[in-house]
């Protein structure tokens, strides 16, 4: 799960986080899967970009790109966050990983056009690549909820971790089921 602060578990213990929870949750449905946690806080998508390959060292079988958002909170040019993530889906296609998309909303402090742009970015990212498993809101029945975030009302808690997890299952076990056999 290659992402930032979300994937990384700020603000929460470890075990806490959404790669260990949602393994969890995918083990309790019979799949045998080790999520690999390759969150970095504060992370962009130049970032994650920046630091494929060495996210890639542990040969997953599938991927779950979740950045964007600290692009969003940055204000960072839509344009430019596209091209990082299309990088990004390119490679793991180029390497025959299946890949599942996570996408990010912008604040609403940046204004509505961008938050338009910003949105469209995944939309038109996931319409090019009908191969990839798109979720089109990471934080979808968290963000905003003070009862389902920390008190910087940006990192899901506990709960929101859990709600994250249900909300994702579907599209996860969608992910993979194109994990080729063997």
């Amino acid at each position: 799960m290659l992402g930032d602060s979300i994937t990384a578990a700020y603000g929460l213990a470890r075990g806490q986080g959404l790669p260990a929870r949602l393994e969890a949750a995918l083990r309790e449905k019979g799949h045998q899967v080790r999520i690999i946690d390759a969150g970095v806080s504060g992370d962009t998508t130049a970032g994650g970009r920046s630091r494929l390959d060495w996210a890639l060292a542990d040969r997953p079988q599938a991927v779950i790109v979740a950045l964007g958002g600290n692009d969003g909170l940055r204000g960072i040019e839509p344009r430019a966050t596209e091209a990082n993530l299309a990088a990004i889906l390119d490679a793991l296609k180029a390497r025959g990983l299946p890949a599942m998309l996570a996408g990010m909303l912008a604040p609403p402090n940046l204004g509505a056009e961008y938050g338009r742009e910003f949105a469209a970015t995944f939309t038109r990212l996931a319409q090019a690549r009908p191969e990839l498993v798109f979720y089109p809101f990471l934080l979808d029945g968290v963000a905003g909820n003070p009862d389902l975030n920390q008190p910087d009302r940006i990192h899901p808690n506990e709960a929101g971790v859990a709600e994250l997890v249900r909300r994702m299952l579907p599209s996860v076990e969608s992910l993979l089921a194109r994990v080729p056999a063997g």
